[in-house]
């Protein structure tokens, strides 16, 4: 059943919010559980449907899953299949992760070409051609990518692309090349902290990891895995948007965001300073505060620690009421700007020029029936609603639930009047 949130917007918010796992790590972590026959519990994985479809997709390989709130074990004994099937692997990207820890226990994954978010191109090829470079031979059929690797040998492998660093890339060849055969050197490796927090899980499974978080890192091929237990580390665009929130819509007391990786989050901490909002870090906690007078900014997108990819709409939702002209520049998904019609809806003014947003703040925003068209832009659009005076209607909140775990009681703890309701 479709849904919808309604949000009247105006209202002041303030007081602490629990900043929930990261989505971003827990896919990959999920799925390199298939990688071992023992038993992994993996903590404070996030109640979003991303990790449910993660979830399904392990089961269908006959893995055996439980799951007790924020804590999942997982024990792949058997595997009874190599293939993810299309009904789950449509509906989320970063299924595509469980290609590296089934080439590597079965030598073999079959999975279709991945679905998720609408946000133009996002090709696997720097995958495959990691695989290949292991020695696995590739095909397409069906809509299908079929991989198999009778062997797999250590190699030297490049993954960086024309828009930067894959991160989903960097976390298959390195599930891969832990039971491969030698050394395995991934040069334009991803740097994000989820790559770091994979490594980590991996290194607890008996893997022979050195460099994660750098541009190189090598993997030492091992006969085999174990199981373990790992916490997952605190989701930085969740906590990210939170800080826009406060920012945007925080009363002058603030916002304080709890159980938080600050070191994650420099580049954002610090274009919300430059933009004159007030941050306070104490140990894993952040308290913001809305600035006494506030100025845009230009902002670019760049791998990790540059500035996210993945907060760039929300910034744009906070540019929209913030004096002078704010330029975003994306270079790593130049599509992904969709959000922008729904927010000159809403009585934005943001002017597209390519891969570049050109937004000049306006004083107010104007309640709207606006469509989500992806996980980012539908943040953005929340955010934008919980100033806009009258009432908001966002459509397809099923984009939200994909990443953000209960948005929107987060957001009513937090002083938000906001109502979920049947579309």
């Amino acid at each position: 059943m479709m849904e919808k949130l309604l949000i009247e917007g105006g209202a002041p918010l303030a007081g602490s919010v629990g900043i929930s796992g990261s989505k971003n790590s827990s896919l990959p972590i999920l799925a390199a559980t298939l990688l071992t026959d023992e038993p992994c519990v993996i903590r404070r994985v996030p109640d979003v449907s991303d990790t449910h479809y993660m979830l399904g997709i392990l089961r269908a390989m006959g893995a055996a899953v439980d799951r007790a709130s924020g804590t999942v074990t997982v024990q792949a004994a058997t595997l009874t299949s190599s293939e993810a099937p299309y009904d789950l692997v449509r509906k989320m990207r970063a299924s595509v992760c469980v290609l590296g820890p089934l080439i590597a226990r079965l030598r073999k994954a079959t999975v279709s070409l991945p679905g998720g978010c609408v946000i133009g191109d996002r090709p696997i090829d720097l995958h495959l051609r990691g695989f290949e470079k292991l020695g696995a031979g590739i095909r397409v059929e069906g809509g299908n990518v079929i991989v198999e690797a009778p062997e797999l040998t250590g190699r030297e492998v490049n993954l960086r692309g024309k828009h930067g660093s894959t991160v989903l890339g960097t976390d298959n060849i390195m599930m891969a090349a832990t039971l491969a055969e030698g050394t395995t050197i991934i040069d334009g490796a991803a740097a994000e902290p989820e790559v770091v927090d994979l490594a980590e899980f991996l290194i607890k499974m008996g893997a022979k990891i050195e460099g994660a978080g750098t541009p190189r890192i090598v993997i030492h091929g091992v006969k085999k895995l174990g199981g373990a237990d790992h916490t997952v580390i605190a989701d930085r665009i969740e906590a990210g948007t939170f800080l826009v929130i406060g920012a945007l819509a925080g009363r002058r007391e603030g916002i304080v965001l709890k159980r938080t990786r600050p070191d994650h989050l420099e580049c954002v901490i610090g274009v919300l300073r430059r933009c004159g909002h007030e941050i306070e870090i104490s140990g894993d906690e952040m308290r913001v505060r809305p600035g006494t007078t506030s100025r845009g900014s230009n902002i670019e997108t760049e791998s990790y620690p540059g500035f996210p990819t993945d907060m760039q709409a929300q910034m744009a939702a906070l540019f929209c009421l913030t004096p002078g002209i704010s330029v975003i520049t994306e270079t790593i998904f130049p599509q992904r700007f969709m959000y922008a019609a729904e927010l000159n809806r809403m009585g934005a003014d943001i002017r597209l020029e390519g891969s570049t947003a050109v937004v000049q703040g306006v004083e107010r925003l104007s309640g709207a029936p606006v469509m989500a068209s992806d996980l980012r832009a539908s943040a953005a659009l929340v955010l934008a609603a919980l100033r806009a005076e009258g009432k908001t209607e966002i459509n397809r909140v099923y984009h939200i639930d994909r990443g953000y775990e209960m948005l929107d009681e987060k957001l009513m703890n937090l002083g938000a009047r906001i109502e979920r309701c049947q579309a």
